[in-house]
């Protein structure tokens, strides 16, 4: 194919639907099937608001338009690039975050429950003053928890001084400086005495038998900021241990696992973990309060 052979956005998105189901791709870092995905970086690539594919379908492009869009569709065909490694971009609601191949695209469905301030198990979310998130990642959670919760300081732990450094750059894009500071530190390793209403953690869950079958696009992100072990409850373990000394008397624990519910229930037999309903269902998220986390 030439940029010839293309004149409007609509060739386009009908070449790019046809090239991502030829190539089998996997979608999961954004976009659930191919058209959604092409749209994306086809509006992405010629600077088009990114709600606004239809007045712009029969729009004529120039070819050098053409090329730049068929140079993306290549890459994301071929090299099954995510499409946020393209872009440099990944979205969480309304939110828009830098990204790279320094950490994995952002998607979190502790994400869908910071709106709602985690009611009811947080009464008074003006009261919160504290809070720890571990293996931040991209720094997305954190800028996320200072909205909903507006008195509110955010530690936000990593241990790779890549994905903080990416953390960084999302903090001061949104000017979260003084709201949110960054700790390299492995889980609570070295981080300063101090206790917290909430700890909230995404960390790495994937099973050893499952990032053995992980798609290929995958592979592109950071295997640290996934592989949790044989079950993939190695960190989540820590996490849960450590909780105890670091909350609040009447703080809570939130751990999401992806589809890893089965592991976690084994990996805590005497603890009874509360499930938070997700647009996933109801075993993506696990909550434990203070209380459940004291000593026997």
């Amino acid at each position: 194919m030439t940029p010839q052979d293309f004149s409007t956005v609509r060739d386009l998105l009908r070449y790019a639907v046809t090239r991502f189901n030829g190539a089998e791709l996997f979608f999961g870092h954004g976009s659930s099937n191919p058209f959604d995905e092409a749209a994306y970086l086809i509006l992405h690539t010629l600077k088009l608001p990114l709600d606004r594919l239809d007045p712009f379908l029969d729009a004529r492009l120039l070819p050098a338009e053409v090329a730049d869009v068929l140079k993306v569709i290549e890459r994301r065909a071929v090299d099954r690039v995510p499409a946020s490694y393209i872009t440099h971009e990944a979205w969480l609601g309304d939110y828009r975050f830098y990204v790279d191949e320094r950490v994995i695209v952002p998607r979190s469905f502790i994400a869908e429950l910071i709106p709602e301030q985690f009611a009811p198990w947080v009464v008074d979310p003006n009261a919160v003053t504290d809070i720890l998130e571990l293996c931040t990642g991209s720094g997305c959670l954190p800028v996320m928890l200072t909205d909903a919760f507006p008195n509110a300081h955010v530690d936000a732990v990593d241990i790779s001084d890549d994905a903080l450094e990416v953390a960084r750059r999302n903090v001061a894009d949104y000017a979260r400086d003084t709201r949110i500071t960054l700790h390299k530190s492995d889980l609570y390793d070295a981080l300063p005495v101090k206790q917290y209403q909430l700890i909230v953690s995404n960390p790495p869950y994937v099973n050893a038998n499952s990032m053995s079958r992980l798609p290929q696009e995958y592979r592109h992100e950071p295997e640290l900021a996934l592989a949790g072990g044989a079950d993939g409850m190695d960190l989540v373990r820590r996490i849960v241990a450590g909780a105890a000394e670091r909350l609040t008397p009447d703080g809570v624990l939130m751990v999401e696992i992806g589809n890893e519910r089965q592991f976690a229930e084994a990996a805590f037999p005497d603890l009874d973990l509360t499930w938070l309903s997700t647009s996933a269902g109801d075993d993506m998220v696990f909550l434990l309060t203070a209380d459940q986390l004291k000593p026997a």
